[in-house]
Formats: structure tokens, sequence, C-alpha cells
């Protein structure tokens, strides 16, 4: 879908996006095929062209930060499938409070593998670990997430394409809690992590604090559905607003998370 955007374009919008599609130039190779004359509107045909070689020279090379910037949050969704093999889906837990050393937990999964920080084990390490990926998925990380962390680590970049599920599943229709949600797209947690809720979490870090051995497993076990659903979600969220759009090609096929 993402070589196949072009409202990214500056001054360039959805209408045009759409007389593009309609009229058969489905990607940013037809756009850029010689000779050829696409209904741009009122926008500079060569300034169109010369941000689509842009952007087509940033994917190629991998340079996130170029998206990061263009798509926004809105269309932040439509690199998600040529960005899954640089994806991590992040959900942190916190100790009740908004202070910089509030965070208890960072949980994050690439569609493979969970990596569980804690302030006991790896937490100091996140911004070398969130450096390694170009697109960042989370649930309300916008509002939540993303500025502890900036709290927490003021020298971490974080500039990352960010493909944020609830705001993404309101342009659907779809409101409510990451849990909500879960429940109406067909998933479902396995026991030990059923029915938990973010105010649980922060019990669970006083329980584990107090010494209680098996807090810190739950949590974790809370924490790891999370990430992984977030992957779930983040499929089926692209898949509804690929339709949303009315695109009329095809696209490449999404990569399914694998059992941790």
């Amino acid at each position: 879908m993402l070589q196949s955007t072009f409202c990214h374009v500056p001054g360039l919008g959805l209408q045009t996006e759409r007389r593009l599609w309609d009229a058969g130039c489905l990607s940013w190779t037809d756009l850029l095929e010689p000779d050829s004359s696409w209904p741009l509107g009122s926008r500079q045909s060569s300034e169109v062209l010369r941000q689509i070689e842009l952007s087509q020279r940033a994917l190629e090379e991998g340079v996130h930060q170029h998206f990061a910037t263009l798509l926004g949050s809105r269309h932040a969704w439509r690199a998600w499938p040529e960005f899954q093999d640089r994806a991590v889906c992040l959900d942190i837990e916190t100790d009740g409070r908004q202070d910089p050393d509030s965070i208890t937990m960072v949980g994050l999964y690439d569609g493979q593998e969970f990596i569980c920080l804690t302030p006991d084990d790896g937490l100091a390490s996140f911004p070398d670990i969130i450096s390694r990926w170009g697109m960042i998925v989370t649930f309300y990380g916008g509002g939540f997430d993303l500025p502890m962390l900036r709290k927490a680590f003021p020298q971490v970049r974080l500039d990352q394409i960010h493909f944020d599920l609830c705001p993404s599943f309101r342009q659907l229709g779809v409101r409510g809690g990451l849990k909500k949600i879960e429940v109406e797209m067909g998933l479902q947690r396995p026991e030990e992590a059923e029915g938990l809720t973010g105010w649980d979490a922060v019990l669970l870090w006083r329980r584990h604090l107090r010494g209680d051995p098996n807090a810190l497993r739950i949590l974790t076990a809370y924490n790891r559905e999370d990430v992984v659903n977030l992957w779930v979600l983040a499929n089926i969220a692209y898949e509804k607003l690929r339709k949303s759009v009315g695109f009329p090609g095809s696209h490449a096929p999404l990569r399914e998370p694998e059992t941790v």
C-alpha cells in the first residue's frame, strides 16, 4: 500500500490520490513512467515526481524517518506491509505515577520474539534496543507510552513510523480500549491474563516489590499478551483501512505473528 500512496506528497490530498487510482495509476512506478500524463490537479508535475522519487529512494534505503514525517499518525498504517520486517509492537507498564522513573516494564514484540525490559533487567538499554526498528505499533501510544518513554529517556529519538491502533480503529468507527477491541475482533487471552487491566498491572508490580513470587510472572504474561495481540490487530486494522480508502489494486501479503 505504501508504494501506491500519493497523499503523503505535500499539497497532494486524498481526492487527487483517488483520481490517480481511478485513472489506473496504482503505484509510484506507474506515476514515474516516461511520457505519462496523470491527473495531478493544480500541483506541479515535476515537483510531485521529485517527491515520489525521494520516497522511492527512502524505501529502498530503509529511511523510515522520511515516512514518519510525511505519513503522520493518520496514514502510518499504509507502511505496515513494507515495514513489517522492521516493526515492533510496544507496550509499557507503570507503577501508577507519571514520573520519569515510574516505568516498571517495557514489552517489545517483533512478530517472532518477545522482549521484556524491567528496571532490574535491561530497561536502561531501551534506547539502544528500540533503535533496531523503523516502525512502532502501539495502542494509544501517542497519548501515553511514547510520552512516558520520552520522560524516562530524554536522549531517545523515537523517530520511527508510529502505527497507533487506537486512532486507527477510530477511523473505522471502532471505539474503546484495547481489551474491548480484542473481543470485538475475536481475540481471546489465556486464562492467566484474561480480565486483567492496567490497574491490575500496577497492583502486580506492588506485589512483586513486596516479594510475591508469582506477581512478576503474571505481569509479564499480561504484557506479552498486549504486544502479541497488537501485531494481530495491526493486520486486521490494515486490511480494514485499505478497504475503507477504496484502493483497487493488490497488496503485499501480511506476516502473521509467531507463537511466543
